[in-house]
């Protein structure tokens, strides 16, 4: 895999590199004035030589101040102890001040050639020479010493000249320089935030369609790519934005029209009056909601041994007939409690003819159960009935696991509500026989008793026994009479006034 080129590695590149040529530029150019300095030295040195020479040779040929050659030699001593150290210099050069002669070919020899006739003029003055042989002599030394100065110099010259060049190199170097910052600076940074620019404007004024070229995999490669695909993306919202709505808009359809349908039977519930009315409103509602062909609700008894059909709309008769009761497990509508769920049954996939025959005779081919429960106790069965195939998704499944869940405790609170009303009718009728007894029943067993006694009376023919019985009749006749209006008088007692 080639490797990515990050724009901080690529301007560290470019002005490394133009940093390293300036520095090997500006070291040759010290270099080369090193190399001036120290040969301006040595020629200063050598044109030393040519004074010293003539301090010697003056020395020489001056009067002695002391008789004799001795005299001479130990005047000169300085002299020439003066003019070794100077060639000495030249020879091992000095680099503090600096000081060197040029390694050249041409220096070199006319240093050795100096040294050669030194020792050789320093050989002959040590014996005693005339004056005009001194100067001679003197005169071809300092010659010897010109054309080693000559030499300095002309290496000097070329130095100037490589000076010169450099000094020109440099400043083409740093033009060079300037127009690679310029055209690297406009390669690496201009171009690509160019092109980000005209992107953006694109982009504001609506053409989310626009897009920026990838030149290289940098950081503005990265910024140019992360643009493409937030403009695509932008894009792609915008161009499904109106399906999106319509189906965001749908969503909210179908939640609102499962909260009117759970309104809708809320309501009902609590309108709804009898059991009858209250089941047979439900399966008409629950078939509505359901978008299904048919509904029925079941009621299962406490043991859950058997479910008995309450209610159904647009069920054919024929399965009325035959399913007004279905023991449990008997078929698939009626599931037994342990295992009660909401399913969806595929008739012509589950079941054999004993369990979905009516259904398959009808023409159904998906039933969808819903148990009927009341805290954990299952008390009845809700099935709808499709003649196409039917699924059934998380929120119609909510849906309607909550409308039988209303409808289970609608159809307890009718229960309880009937039960109630049988145990006051109950205590009523307890209440009125047990009245009735202590009252009416009482005196007519007394006018039963003296009907029988005026019978006998009437039969033996004794008047004070008839008598007797007719006066019996008629206290017993009087007092039933005011127990019927007395018992009358409190059950017309309307126990809702404010003044019992």
């Amino acid at each position: 895999m080639r490797r990515s080129w990050t724009l901080t590695a690529k301007l560290g590149t470019v002005g490394g590199a133009l940093l390293a040529a300036v520095m090997v530029a500006i070291g040759l150019t010290l270099w080369v004035t090193w190399q001036l300095e120290g040969g301006a030295a040595a020629v200063n040195e050598a044109g030393r030589l040519r004074m010293q020479t003539w301090r010697l040779a003056q020395a020489l040929t001056a009067e002695p101040s002391t008789p004799g050659a001795n005299a001479a030699a130990t005047s000169t001593a300085p002299l020439v102890e003066r003019f070794d150290r100077t060639l000495q210099r030249l020879r091992a050069g000095d680099p503090a001040h600096p000081l060197f002669v040029p390694r050249d070919t041409q220096s070199q020899a006319a240093l050795d050639e100096v040294e050669r006739r030194w020792q050789a003029l320093r050989a002959d003055w040590a014996q005693p020479l005339a004056p005009a042989q001194v100067a001679a002599q003197a005169g071809e030394f300092v010659d010897r010493v010109d054309l080693l100065v000559n030499a300095i110099e002309r290496q000097l010259a070329r130095w100037t000249a490589i000076l010169s060049l450099f000094q020109a190199a440099m400043v083409a170097m740093a033009f060079a320089g300037g127009v690679a910052l310029l055209y690297t600076a406009h390669q690496l940074v201009l171009s690509p935030l160019a092109g980000l620019r005209r992107g953006l404007a694109g982009v504001e004024a609506g053409d989310l369609g626009s897009r920026v070229e990838v030149h290289a995999h940098d950081e503005f490669g990265a910024v140019a790519s992360a643009f493409n695909r937030m403009a695509q993306t932008l894009q792609g919202l915008y161009q499904t934005l109106e399906s999106r709505v319509q189906e965001k808009t749908q969503r909210l359809e179908t939640e609102h029209a499962r909260l009117a349908a759970l309104y809708e039977a809320t309501a009902f519930v609590a309108r709804a009056d009898t059991l009858d009315e209250l089941a047979q409103g439900f399966a008409r509602q629950m078939r509505r909601i359901g978008r299904a062909d048919a509904s029925a609700i079941r009621w299962s008894d406490e043991g859950n041994r058997r479910y008995v059909m309450l209610a159904s709309d647009c069920l054919p008769q024929q399965m009325l007939d035959d399913e007004h009761c279905v023991a449990t497990g008997e078929c698939l509508c009626g599931q037994p409690q342990a295992m009660a769920s909401t399913r969806v049954i595929a008739i012509h996939a589950e079941g054999g003819p004993d369990m979905l025959g009516h259904c398959r005779r009808a023409g159904y081919e998906t039933v969808i159960s819903v148990p009927l429960r009341l805290h954990e106790r299952l008390v009845g069965e809700l099935n709808l009935f499709y003649r196409s195939e039917a699924l059934l998704v998380r929120e119609d499944r909510t849906l309607l696991e909550t409308l039988a869940s209303h409808l289970a405790g609608a159809m307890e609170s009718l229960r309880a509500g009937a039960l109630e009303r049988e145990a006051a009718v109950a205590a009523e009728r307890g209440m009125l026989a047990r009245e009735l007894h202590d009252s009416i029943a009482q005196s007519l067993a007394f006018l039963k008793i003296q009907v029988q006694l005026l019978r006998d009376g009437r039969r033996r023919g004794d008047e004070a026994m008839v008598e007797r019985a007719i006066g019996e009749l008629d206290v017993g006749v009087r007092e039933s009479t005011a127990d019927v209006r007395e018992l009358l008088l409190h059950f017309r007692t309307r126990t809702n006034a404010e003044d019992i």
